[in-house]
């Protein structure tokens, strides 16, 4: 328990499917606030972050104090279940439809498996590889290809956010880890929700309201 000199101490757990970006979402927030436009590749490498790490480390300052964020995801030494986190992401890619609608089977059955001690826990949908997205073409948008109900393989915005509300999420936003597009806005949005798991009031939404970012 940190003392009076000390800065909070939050555990913040990322889950979803594999091979939905989680990973290089983290290694994204190891760079900071600092992005570049959406329509440019950052002119370096991301860093290259080892599961054995985690959880990995990140020092943030909000309302005038300093905080600890420590973030894992399903790839922990530690298995993820065994956690007891303050705020959790679930992460889908918003290229493969797939992946969201496993948000509303395997990862939801988990939330309320091995989760649901606090019901003041906030969680956000976190759609990533936002520059992957494709408008669907006019047969996607017929039903005869895609899902078959008129529907791209891509997610749009409405759609996570239809899903995130259905959930009871708190929050829903969408990045690309690639580009830097929206990542500081969710760096700084995911850092207002951990500190204020910290005050009395806590982080999660009244009512079932989900804010979109």
């Amino acid at each position: 328990m940190a003392d009076a000199y000390s800065p909070p101490e939050i555990t913040i757990l990322i889950l979803g499917d594999p091979e939905v970006g989680k990973s290089t979402f983290i290694s994204r927030l190891t760079l900071g606030a600092h992005s570049r436009g959406e329509d440019s590749l950052p002119p370096y490498s991301l860093p290259a972050l080892h599961d054995l790490d985690q959880p990995f480390k990140f020092n943030v300052s909000l309302y005038a104090r300093p905080y600890t964020l420590h973030i894992y995801d399903t790839a922990s030494p530690t298995h993820y279940t065994l956690l007891r986190p303050s705020f959790i992401i679930l992460a889908y890619d918003i290229s493969r439809r797939s992946t969201l609608n496993s948000l509303r089977t395997t990862w939801r059955e988990l939330l309320n498996t091995h989760f649901n001690y606090d019901e003041s826990l906030p969680v956000m949908v976190l759609g990533l590889k936002r520059d992957l997205r494709r408008e669907w073409t006019e047969e996607e948008k017929r039903g005869g290809l895609g899902d078959g109900k008129g529907r791209g393989e891509s997610v749009m915005p409405q759609e996570g956010l239809l899903v995130a509300q259905e959930m009871l999420c708190d929050r829903y936003a969408e990045c690309s880890a690639v580009t830097g597009e929206l990542c500081r806005e969710v760096l700084e949005d995911v850092a207002r929700t951990a500190a204020k798991t910290t005050t009395e009031k806590g982080a999660k939404s009244q009512g079932a309201n989900c804010i979109m970012m």
